[in-house]
């Protein structure tokens, strides 16, 4: 029986691959991609040519099973997302799940991943912290904030450009004005940029800047 490898990818340098990832790419014989654009990019980057299949948020449900019968059956395939590491904010936990359900080995392979930079970017403490990935866009997302605002850990958002600033106003309005916050963006490309300070300069800050590219946000826990 085959195995699923788990992939992860640059997060923006395609120099920020594994050789291990180059190798494991090269001798499966599919990959499922969430976006078989993107990675058709890195894929020609390196001249690895492979059969690349979608595998998305949206069609993930109706694939799973397929997958699982190729794998059972011999075929040798690799999960990939558009960057960084499957499973973390993108698809992937589905897939392992179903197969470690039907005794399907996963390897997943060590590698690039946006919180862990802007994280020890911050300079914020990095012992402990929580990673809640994408807040909410309407339903729930106050409760979320109301809790998380007397967490005396280190707590790590993804957030896109157009909601930064919605979010960065909420941040001011539930954990207060002046706790710190680290925000980045574009991480390992060449306009890298890290905006650290209160939430109040960081909101203005970016009220008066262009904002472009993937983001992270960082927020210090309440010191109690």
């Amino acid at each position: 029986m085959s195995k699923l490898y788990i992939i992860p990818t640059p997060i923006g340098n395609l120099k920020d691959i594994t050789l291990r990832a180059l190798e494991t790419l090269q001798e499966v014989d599919v990959i499922l991609a969430e976006d078989t654009r993107q990675t058709s990019k890195l894929l020609k980057h390196y001249n690895i040519d492979k059969k690349l299949i979608a595998h998305h948020q949206h069609n993930e449900h109706h694939k799973i099973e397929r997958v699982i019968e190729e794998i059972k059956s011999g075929v040798v395939i690799g999960l990939v997302s558009d960057a960084g590491t499957p499973a973390i904010s993108d698809p992937g936990f589905l897939l392992a799940r179903e197969c470690i359900k039907n005794g399907i080995e996963i390897e997943t392979l060590p590698g690039a991943t946006a919180f862990v930079p802007a994280l020890v970017n911050s300079g914020f403490p990095c012992d402990k912290f929580v990673f809640e990935g994408f807040l909410p866009h309407k339903k729930g997302r106050q409760t979320r904030l109301n809790v998380l605002k007397e967490e005396t850990r280190t707590v790590i958002f993804y957030e896109s450009t157009h909601r930064l600033i919605k979010t960065l106003t909420q941040l001011a309005e539930f954990f207060g004005e002046d706790r710190q916050v680290s925000v980045s963006r574009e991480l390992t490309k060449m306009h890298e940029e890290n905006i650290r300070g209160t939430v109040k300069e960081v909101l203005e800050y970016y009220n008066n800047n262009i904002i472009k590219g993937e983001i992270v946000i960082v927020v210090h826990g309440i010191v109690k």
